[in-house]
């Protein structure tokens, strides 16, 4: 038996139609990561003579491993008073609110109204003459999502909030990695600044010597004029080196969330420890990295929306509800026979919007294209970030090997220098000259150490802060 369609249920049989031939991109997340890592590092012995603490699991804390007391506490303080973090802790809590707001337009909607109407033919019994109509009461109302547009639009708001949950943990990773990178300079200076202290000593040392020997008739005033220049260049190194502590020191105050003006941090010696830090698989990286997953959480909220702009070309169905009273006198509102209610549905489709929704989806696919390429070159920054920072721990372990032997070659011939200086069997250029080259050979191997410290936390980071041990 041949049955007609009722011209009033074309528009929704058409959006049927068109929700089975309209569907959000499909996603591709699936980036192919190579085997292993170009570069790599062989363990070696921390500065401290003791070998290298063991690595910790993913969900350490990592800054653990270089054995500091004092930079695990500068940690701590900077996780609670950063403000970097909580900034990024507010985004956060910013995202998930509106994430609750989005969802609650998927459930019933009920609210108490009144309102008081005055027109003619309200009430049909007085015909055209003008009349008041007074309503109180409760109205519900629920939109049936058939097409999923409610659902795609909680489902991206959710997604946004986990990707500024990974943004929280990539700041805090941030400031981490910046609280012990700024730490870790603090030391090196105060290690440059002994050095150059031993250097200035020394000159000193040689300038009593000349000086004496000048009285003594056997150097004439050029070479003690000598001897104080070196001196004083050397102090004027000193003051440098003095000063750029103390501008790295009140940078690590503003990392801490501290004025500079009440902040201070003690010299010490420089014992932190040098871990060896195994970069694992690629793919284990891509996992790990907080950056890289917010992005991955971007690309499917930007799908999501996809569907949500598609979802706008089908109708949107609303059942409602509503039970009060009505009157068309004041007095008689609230009595009993005043009371009704009513049910019923609403059914809303767009036919002419001026090309609103089309320009809505093609900015909604354009926003998921500029998702995706973020993400892509979130990926291609990652494995930047790991084959520098293995390569510079690569090439700085060689190179602090040969700084090494050059340093002890330079202080042994300073220190023949100074004997046969002393003896006068050389002049005193020769003196000050490898005097110049000890502490040129001294600074440049501390300089290389306090870069490959630098390189060790920067592959923390690289890496997404934390590391699986690898079963062997």
């Amino acid at each position: 038996m041949n049955k007609k369609i009722s011209w009033t249920w074309l528009p929704l049989v058409a959006a049927l139609v068109l929700a089975g031939c309209s569907t959000p991109p499909a996603i591709d997340l699936q980036l192919e990561t190579p085997s292993g890592y170009k570069e790599g590092v062989k363990p070696t012995a921390d500065r401290a003579g003791a070998p290298a603490e063991a690595p910790l699991p993913g969900d350490a804390q990592w800054w653990t491993v270089f054995r500091d007391p004092q930079l695990e506490a500068l940690v701590a303080r900077a996780a609670d008073r950063n403000t970097d973090v909580q900034q990024a802790a507010a985004r956060l809590a910013q995202a998930r609110a509106l994430a609750r707001e989005v969802d609650s337009e998927r459930m019933p909607q009920v609210g108490l109204g009144a309102s008081a109407t005055r027109g003619a033919g309200i009430d049909k019994a007085q015909g055209m003459r003008p009349t008041s109509l007074f309503t109180a009461g409760l109205g519900a109302s629920w939109e049936l999502d058939l097409f999923g547009r409610l659902a795609g639009a909680s489902r991206a708001a959710s997604l946004d909030a986990r990707s500024r949950e990974a943004l929280l943990q990539s700041t805090r990773l941030a400031v981490q990695s910046q609280t012990a990178q700024l730490y870790l300079a603090v030391r090196a200076l105060d290690a440059e600044a002994l050095i150059m202290q031993e250097t200035v000593d020394a000159y000193r040392d040689t300038l009593q010597l000349t000086e004496r020997r000048q009285r003594a008739g056997d150097l004439g005033e050029l070479d003690v004029e000598r001897v104080r220049t070196e001196l004083a260049a050397t102090e004027s190194d000193a003051l440098a080196v003095a000063r750029q502590r103390t501008q790295v020191e009140h940078a690590l105050a503003v990392v801490l969330g501290e004025l500079p003006t009440g902040f201070s941090l003690p010299v010490a010696d420089w014992t932190t420890a040098l871990p060896n830090i195994p970069a694992g698989l690629p793919s284990q990286m891509l996992e790990r990295r907080p950056d890289v997953q917010a992005a991955q959480w971007r690309v499917q909220a930007a799908q999501e929306r996809v569907g949500v702009a598609q979802a706008a070309w089908f109708p949107t169905i609303a059942l409602t509800a509503d039970g009060g009273y009505a009157s068309t006198d004041l007095g008689d509102l609230l009595k009993w026979s005043a009371r009704s209610w009513g049910v019923g549905a609403l059914l809303s489709l767009p036919i002419l919007d001026g090309g609103r929704r089309e320009a809505g989806e093609q900015s909604a696919r354009a926003a998921f294209d500029g998702a995706m390429a973020d993400y892509r070159a979130e990926v291609l920054g990652a494995f930047r970030d790991v084959e520098d920072q293995l390569a510079a721990l690569r090439l700085l372990a060689q190179q602090s090997t040969v700084q090494a032997q050059a340093v002890s070659s330079a202080r042994r011939a300073t220190r023949l220098s100074d004997v046969r200086y002393r003896n006068g069997a050389i002049s005193q250029l020769d003196l000050l000259d490898a005097r110049r080259s000890e502490l040129r050979n001294s600074r440049q191997a501390l300089l290389i150490k306090a870069q490959q410290y630098q390189a060790t936390v920067a592959l923390v980071r690289a890496l997404g802060g934390g590391w699986e041990v690898s079963a062997s």
